[in-house]
């Protein structure tokens, strides 16, 4: 019987990713035997350059695999990281015929909804393509899932499922739970992705939570004419956000805009209930007059309020440059295990902190604790909590577009100043005493439980001291009975045979006295 089509599938890319598995399964051990350390960098570098090329081939599905491992430092060294964060979600758009049945499928016929549609696409991604139209006089995109996307995309979850354990056989048992979780996320963001009410709903709730902030503009949406596959949404022309160049032209402050793309970003993430996951350059522009316009809101996160607050108090330590009190956060945020060596990761984190303080103006922050966290990796039992892996990509993308907007930019400076602005200090100092005041009572708690127990053991300790002194002393005394004993009937043994002389009666006597007294001893 032929093989099913996903079976097919499992096949070949186990083809294409074993020679990828074997670098990469004896650059992770090399790594691992140095304790982090990077020993060959150049050869890394070039096999993440390998593995890279190898998920561009493999299609749509690893290219968005390969975006999410970037962020990855519990999976991924960091030359590999630096190669996977490299992979653009740029692939050549369906021919028109095959996505115009898809639209007319949803929305009804084009020349009936639409006054004028272009059937060239603006841009192709590996989920959908990007069209430009006018609807009812006012110029719009039309986003569009790609043809037999949803399918597909089944098939490459359950094929990277069946690849987990294979992971944990061949390369690391360790890596299971780490890739696992990866697969899960890849998963969930498929979903919402290629679903546009989804979508939309995240386009409306951060234009609601960032309707009094004046320097965005996020687009209106017409939900009438969207659906689960289709996404119709008002134009917004713009510089793009990289256009260094044009910006200059445009007389632009390009300083200005990195600190306020970056405020922006902190603000959904720190202040608001959901934040846009995916601020890279296609996804914003710059308006003339020096507004921000966002695009694309398929990629969105959402944090709960004790990890929100978390955050904000991570990010007070990081600009207070306390490492005892990162590593605290770290703990409650899942990130590293109960067990860990505390010690060993605060002096990393110190190692970090000085690192970034005394970084060159191109190198940069994020990228610093990336691979403090890689290096750090093999000593202590780390991992990423599934909802924080989204933000990690988001700081990360961010990062690289602030930078090359201003070369001189420093998101901790930036943070610190918008956490005050916020007021998000007071926030996270009111909860970090919160904090400290849960931690003494809990200590002053246990102390009362332990007092009793504490206690009770010391009064143990005592009664078993005093049998143990009363039973050696038994012991002794026992010890000493058997001695007199044995040495009173020698005695009479010995008597006896010299019974007849004066002498062995008065030893027969002494020696029946010797094992009468031992033997009283003995009671």
């Amino acid at each position: 019987m032929w093989p099913s089509r996903e079976t097919r599938r499992l096949i070949g890319v186990i083809w294409k990713l074993a020679p990828v598995a074997l670098r990469y399964r004896r650059d992770r051990n090399e790594i691992k035997r140095a304790e982090g350390k990077i020993v060959h960098p150049e050869r890394y570098q070039r096999n993440g350059r390998k593995a890279v090329e190898a998920f561009i081939e493999l299609g749509p599905a690893f290219i968005k695999l390969g975006q999410l491992l970037s962020v990855r430092p519990d999976v991924l060294p960091q030359p590999y990281i630096d190669e996977f964060s490299r992979l653009q979600d740029e692939v050549p758009p369906a021919p028109f015929d095959q996505v115009k049945p898809l639209i007319e499928a949803e929305i009804g016929k084009l020349d009936e909804v639409f006054d004028s549609f272009d059937p060239e696409a603006v841009t192709g991604a590996s989920l959908g393509q990007v069209y430009r139209a006018c609807y009812h006089g006012e110029e719009v995109v039309v986003k569009v899932n790609r043809p037999g996307i949803r399918e597909r995309m089944t098939i490459e979850t359950s094929v990277l499922r069946r690849l987990v354990p294979l992971v944990g056989r061949f390369i690391d048992e360790s890596l299971r739970f780490s890739v696992g979780s990866v697969v899960d996320q890849f998963s969930d963001t498929i979903k919402e992705e290629v679903d546009y009410k989804q979508e939309l709903r995240n386009l409306k709730t951060i234009k609601r939570n960032l309707e009094d902030d004046k320097s965005v503009i996020i687009p209106d949406a017409f939900p009438e004419v969207s659906t689960d596959k289709v996404l119709v949404l008002q134009y917004i022309g713009g510089i793009k956000v990289n256009d260094t160049k044009a910006l200059d032209e445009a007389r632009l402050d390009r300083r200005k805009l990195a600190r306020n793309v970056g405020r922006l970003f902190f603000k959904m993430l720190l202040s608001e209930e959901i934040f846009h996951a995916d601020p890279h350059p296609g996804n914003i522009s710059i308006a003339p007059d020096g507004r921000i316009v966002l695009y694309d809101y398929g990629m969105a996160g959402n944090l709960d309020e004790e990890t929100r607050l978390n955050l904000v108090r991570f990010y007070t330590a990081l600009v207070d440059k306390n490492p005892q009190r990162i590593v605290q956060v770290m703990l409650e945020l899942g990130i590293l295990q109960p067990q860990a060596n505390r010690y060993v990761i605060t002096r990393g984190v110190e190692l970090a902190l000085a690192d970034m303080s005394g970084k060159k103006i191109e190198e940069s922050e994020v990228k610093a604790l990336m691979e403090v966290a890689n290096r750090t990796i093999y000593q202590f039992p780390f991992k990423l909590p599934k909802n924080l892996v989204l933000y990690m990509r988001m700081l990360s993308i961010l990062e690289g577009v602030c930078l090359t907007l201003d070369r001189d930019f420093r998101f901790i400076k930036i943070l610190g100043r918008l956490l005050e602005k916020e007021g998000l200090v007071e926030e996270a100092y009111s909860a970090e005493i919160k904090e400290q005041i849960k931690r003494l009572t809990a200590a002053i708690d246990a102390s009362i439980e332990l007092a009793p127990m504490l206690r009770n053991y010391i009064e143990y300790e005592q009664q078993k001291e005093m049998y143990d002194e009363h039973k050696n002393k038994r012991r002794g005394r026992g010890f000493l009975s058997g001695a007199l004993v044995g040495f009173g009937i020698f005695g009479v043994g010995v008597s006896i045979l010299y019974t007849s002389s004066e002498l062995g009666k008065i030893g027969f006597v002494v020696s029946f006295v010797i094992v009468v007294v031992g033997l009283l001893r003995r009671r």
